[in-house]
């Protein structure tokens, strides 16, 4: 899954896109790779790149994000590509991770 934002870092506009790719490796539990990429260059997470939910990848966004100077617009999202309807639920109902107060 694919989500796109306008946004800026340190003042400067810019795209970035979040590649969310869940990973099932047993019924009963899931895990998520989370990349997050500015125009075309992929950014460093702080910890790592494979999650057990949707929520901790967002929330490492969300805390790497603030401490670098990204702001992303929420009224630009954009859906570039969705390989599961699950995926996009699973990640309405977690995006608020995302946009903390």
């Amino acid at each position: 899954m694919l989500v796109q934002y306008q946004g800026k870092q340190h003042g400067k506009a810019t795209k970035f896109t979040i590649r969310i790719i869940g990973n099932n490796l047993s019924k009963s539990s899931s895990n998520y790779q989370i990349n997050l990429l500015e125009g075309d260059n992929q950014l460093p997470l702080f910890t790592s790149e494979i999650h057990q939910s949707l929520s901790n990848c967002l929330k490492e966004i969300y805390l790497f994000r603030k401490h670098n100077g990204i702001s992303f617009e929420p009224s630009s999202e954009k859906i570039a590509s969705l390989l599961v309807p699950y995926d996009k639920v699973l990640y309405d109902y977690n995006k608020y991770a995302l946009f903390r107060a």
